[in-house]
């Protein structure tokens, strides 16, 4: 018996060392203990040394006053990036022109007809309706401004995407090259594309159409791609028989089988560039977000409220009416009365656009604007009066928000400002390793490191404890409703209206609620991102735990587990990695809003990058977009599992 007992020790202890994990924590603390000594000795301060910061400031500025002085001069600009400004102008001016012309009416008629064709009665009423509260609200003129900003913004991002797409779609080189490229698009936060079309273009509608652009083309690019390589095999094998060229099979079979991916990827092109084309106000573009711009500068909830319900409605139609594009793509075969409902269709939005302008009734008429500012603004000032402190028992929002600053963000930073700047990446290149690779380790700790060497470690941790501070909220909040929505069908059909419609809102409306209950400050911001974000990680949890396998649930339930011992034994260890990329969106959703909330006294490199764009000091704003690419990046590596290849046999 001794015999047979004595090799399990020496068993245990030798596959202890062969596990990955351990593997790899003991590889991490020996290249620590090698290099923590050397870094120490060499630069004792905790905080980043200064020796490592390589100052950009006036190279960038040197850059900037470069541009700004050859812009009217230069052949570059003259020939090219003039042309692509001068075809922006005249597109957005073209199309704001064509709306104007068919005035409140013939618009509104044409949004409701287009959506009855592609979803519906319902939903042509719903956008009817849509339509004419924002003329209610007296945004007619500003919504105008941002659909025309969005039309042309989302043809060039489709045109541009779908092209990419193709490339990447019938190539298996340029798809591997693509890939990464487009991974890294999607994680920058909206403000990182400002900054860099403003060196090139200046303030104005030119450069908010071009971020938009690149901000809005990476989805489609990746969903045409999706759909060309997800081409049912044996139907191209059919095709391919008959003896068709590479031209006819692309036209003939793969684009039509990539109809539905072709239509999610407009969908999200459209959500992304209305999202964009509403942040984009603050490098010049009129419109919607403008005015939420100026009122939130002014702390004027009510005029932001007024701007704000358009932006919704806007993106609440959109996104309904090209889902349900997609959902009916492929489902029935063309009907022969389809064209025909077509031109009935666009001539009845011809006819009445017709009848407004034959009656002079283009213009929203001034008396039918209902005026919500000053009611919204006296129900703010009665809550800063009764709501905001003093409440018996729970204080009251102001307050809550102080706490939150003072007991969670302020201990969170100063820890993170605390630790010496190689535990930092330390920490960094442990978490990214353990659910990577070391690929993914060595990204992030460049990322990271690259933050110090730009000279804005401190301000960069203080967005990422805000960061922290919001994912754990929102985790928190999210995994509990979550799991209860996928253990109760009752409790998912009630939160999935909501969940669609938070969804669909661009960043810049959270912060409107969130100034009208918290005020300005670095809570109301973390608030703002928390709500952003919790619609994602309610719904990746809630399908993760629904499509664990029956089989598994049924096994447990039969050996007499309870519930919660199903839900923790059983369903949360099968559902990791839908639980994981729970974590990655909300962290890089949270990070996008965090980086807006410098609008509302958010501070950190939000306010640097808000200051670059106002006061002109693109060195100081494009040194913060820059970090800010840089956050983004470790926080996606860090949080995304990256996908291991065995070998047969291993």
């Amino acid at each position: 018996m001794a015999t047979a007992t004595a090799p399990v020790p020496q068993a245990g202890v030798t596959g202890l060392l062969r596990n990955r994990v351990v593997g790899k924590l003991l590889l991490l603390a020996l290249v620590a203990a090698v290099l923590v000594p050397l870094a120490d000795a060499r630069w004792a301060s905790g905080a980043w040394p200064d020796a490592l910061t390589v100052d950009f400031s006036e190279q960038l500025g040197k850059a900037s006053d470069w541009v700004i002085d050859n812009r009217d001069s230069h052949p570059l600009f003259l020939y090219f990036f003039g042309h692509i400004s001068n075809a922006v102008v005249i597109s957005v001016r073209g199309v704001y022109l064509v709306l104007l012309a068919a005035g409140w009416a013939g618009v509104t008629a044409a949004a409701a007809l287009i959506a009855w064709r592609v979803a519906g009665v319902r939903l042509a009423v719903g956008t009817g309706v849509a339509f004419l509260a924002c003329g209610l609200l007296g945004m007619w003129v500003p919504t105008m401004q941002t659909l025309a900003l969005m039309v042309v913004a989302v043809l060039a991002s489709v045109v541009l995407g779908v092209l990419l797409g193709l490339a990447a779609g019938l190539s298996d080189r340029t798809y591997r090259a693509l890939r990464p490229v487009l991974d890294t698009m999607q994680v920058f936060p909206a403000y990182a594309y400002l900054l860099p079309v403003v060196l090139v273009f200046g303030m104005g509608v030119p450069a908010a159409v071009l971020a938009t652009v690149v901000y809005a083309a990476p989805p489609m690019a990746r969903l045409t791609a999706l759909g060309l390589r997800g081409a049912d095999a044996g139907v191209m094998e059919a095709v391919e028989s008959m003896g068709t060229t590479a031209r006819q099979r692309l036209l003939t079979a793969r684009l039509p089988l990539a109809r539905k991916e072709l239509l999610l990827g407009l969908n999200q092109t459209i959500m992304m560039a209305l999202s964009m084309a509403v942040i984009a106000s603050v490098i010049g573009a009129a419109g919607l977000g403008d005015r939420v711009y100026q009122a939130l500068g002014s702390v004027d909830v009510g005029a932001a409220l007024a701007a704000g319900i358009p932006i919704v409605l806007l993106a609440v139609v959109l996104d309904r009416v090209t889902a349900a594009a997609g959902e009916q793509a492929g489902d029935a075969q063309p009907s022969e009365s389809g064209p025909k409902l077509w031109f009935s269709a666009a001539a009845g939005a011809v006819a009445v656009a017709l009848a407004g302008r034959f009656t002079d009734r283009l213009d929203w008429p001034e008396t039918w604007i209902v005026n919500i500012a000053e009611p919204v603004n006296r129900a703010v000032d009665w809550m800063t009066d009764h709501l905001y402190s003093g409440v018996p028992y729970v204080g009251g929002t102001a307050d809550w928000a102080g706490h939150f600053t003072t007991s969670v963000l302020n201990p969170v930073r100063d820890g993170l400002q605390g630790l010496p700047w190689w535990s930092v990446l330390l920490i960094v290149a442990t978490l990214a390793w353990l659910i990577g690779t070391w690929q993914t380790a060595l990204t992030a700790v460049l990322a990271m490191a690259a933050i110090g060497v730009l000279g804005v470690w401190n301000q960069s941790l203080d967005t990422l404890s805000q960061v922290l501070a919001a994912v754990a909220v929102t985790l928190v909040v999210g995994f509990a409703i979550g799991i209860a929505a996928a253990r109760s069908e009752r409790v998912e059909r009630l939160l999935r209206p909501v969940l669609d419609v938070f969804q669909t809102m661009p960043q810049f409306v959270y912060l409107i609620p969130v100034v009208a209950l918290f005020g300005v400050g670095r809570a109301p911001a973390v608030a703002a991102a928390v709500v952003y974000a919790l619609p994602a990680v309610v719904r990746i949890t809630t399908q993760g735990l629904r499509q664990v396998n029956p089989a598994a649930m049924e096994s447990s339930r039969s050996l007499g587990a309870t519930s919660w011992q199903q839900l923790r034994q059983v369903q949360l260890p099968l559902a990791r990695p839908a639980l994981l990329l729970a974590v990655n969106q909300g962290v890089v959703l949270v990070l996008a809003v965090v980086i807006i909330g410098g609008l509302v006294g958010g501070g950190a490199l939000g306010y640097d990058v808000v200051f670059g764009l106002a006061q002109g000091d693109l060195a100081t704003g494009l040194v913060a977009g820059a970090a800010i690419v840089c956050l983004g990046l470790m926080l996606d590596r860090v949080t995304q599992p990256t996908e291991r290849r065995t070998r047969k046999g291993a």
